[in-house]
């Protein structure tokens, strides 16, 4: 592989640096102007050279809740294509969920998506496994066995899907225990969300939508973060978007408990409001909440009780989405706009600095899943996984240029700040100048 050199750029957002890419190995790493390169034990004469003056030099991004559809919904997403967009997100590994067709719920599943990722070459795919047989939350998949796979997997979730049954939940983390995994909640009270269209609220009462109360979360994780103490295991909750459940993680924590938590952007970003539209691209799960909502969301996030940034990417076809509201699919395309909603919302705020967003989207997540080479220091010897950003860019999103098969953004014909010039995977490049090498 040629040498790369990435001159003047600004790593995690401190003084512009010169970084000297080998192989898949950042070699060398100082200010700008100080690395002798034509001395001695650094040959940088026939590196490939990125001009990177104002630029934003991070660890490679990594998300802990992507939805690549395959295998079985390959008409809204495959690996290649969803990796494909996570490399322009900035990303250099996704993990990716289990609630495919067939469910991701034996070895041979998780190694099949594995496979896949491995072939795509544009970032690393880490499966999910589901927690419980074809997420009907009755039995147990064969944990044990998707982790002793050639996937290894750590984190378990049946995402779409909560494993409401307290006693199927405890029988989980107790499993995981025994290899240091996870399980990753979504928080959602079956019962309390039966024919729930949107937050349930101000909004809901007028538009006559059927409402999808905060509770509904906030009572999952109550008592998972107390069963999780009980088993002294580890748990996640994927996609956190209430005042409430902040408050509740927050006390969780301070008892010392072993209890991490993601939000997406769109919940950092997006109100209710917007559902006063119809348009079907507003409607997720979990929905989303009110103003106070997102800024305790912000707030939870700046000070590290929610630990990550994690898109809940959820490609749908066209048809799924260009429907009447209550006949619509829910979720949002969300890889290649994350970096950029996160810029706005708690960057340009004050919120977080650029180091900060490299541990909420990076050091933080690859923890979490347990992932080797991913989240690591930018400096001499780490594994050049990097993502190059420029924050002064501003540009609107326009989804028709998507390297996801889906176009279900939210954010189509809104202006946000900063873009991805580069990914390097590895010490390879897998965008360059904005596009896929």
């Amino acid at each position: 592989m040629s040498k790369i050199l990435i001159r003047g750029a600004k790593v995690l957002g401190g003084e512009p640096q010169d970084v000297l890419i080998d192989g898949e190995t950042i070699a060398a790493i100082a200010r700008q102007g100080e690395i002798d390169w034509s001395g001695a034990g650094i040959d940088a004469g026939d590196a490939t050279v990125v001009e990177a003056e104002g630029q934003i030099l991070l660890p490679g991004l990594v998300d802990l809740h992507t939805h690549l559809r395959e295998p079985g919904r390959e008409d809204s997403e495959t690996v290649l294509t969803g990796t494909k967009a996570a490399a322009v997100g900035g990303f250099t590994a996704v993990h990716a969920m289990a609630n495919t067709f067939p469910v991701a719920d034996t070895a041979g599943v998780v190694e099949q998506v594995w496979r896949l990722g491995k072939e795509s070459g544009y970032c690393d795919v880490q499966p999910i496994g589901a927690v419980t047989v074809g997420l009907e939350g009755k039995q147990l998949a064969e944990l044990g066995a998707m982790h002793d796979s050639a996937a290894g997997v750590k984190v378990f979730s049946d995402d779409g899907k909560c494993v409401d049954d307290a006693v199927i939940m405890r029988r989980a983390l107790e499993y995981v225990k025994a290899f240091d995994g996870v399980v990753a909640q979504h928080a959602q009270e079956p019962r309390l969300t039966e024919g729930a269209q949107m937050n349930e609220g101000i909004v809901s009462a007028e538009l006559g939508l059927g409402g999808w109360p905060a509770v509904a979360e906030e009572s999952i994780i109550a008592r998972d973060v107390l069963l999780a103490a009980h088993v002294g295991s580890r748990v996640h909750i994927c996609h956190l978007s209430t005042a409430g459940s902040v408050e509740i993680v927050r006390w969780a924590k301070s008892k010392g408990w072993n209890v991490t938590a993601e939000v997406t952007p769109h919940h950092l970003l997006l109100t209710d409001e917007l559902v006063r539209s119809y348009n079907p691209v507003y409607k997720v799960n979990p929905p989303l909440r009110t103003e106070a909502d997102v800024l305790a969301l912000r707030e939870a996030l700046a000070d590290g009780t929610i630990d990550c940034v994690a898109t809940d990417h959820a490609p749908h076809p066209h048809e799924d989405k260009d429907c009447e509201w209550a006949a619509a699919a829910m979720g949002m395309v969300g890889l290649e706009t994350a970096l950029s909603v996160v810029q706005q919302t708690m960057v340009e705020t004050g919120l977080l600095d650029w180091a900060g967003v490299a541990d909420r989207m990076s050091f933080r997540p690859a923890a979490i899943g347990r992932l080797d080479g991913h989240g690591r220091p930018v400096s001499a010897g780490e594994p050049a996984n990097l993502t190059l950003v420029d924050p002064a860019y501003r540009g609107v999103v326009d989804p028709a240029g998507f390297a996801s098969r889906s176009r279900n953004t939210p954010y189509e014909g809104r202006e946000l700040p900063g873009r991805v010039t580069h990914t390097f995977l590895r010490g390879r490049a897998t965008v360059v100048d904005g596009k896929l090498a």
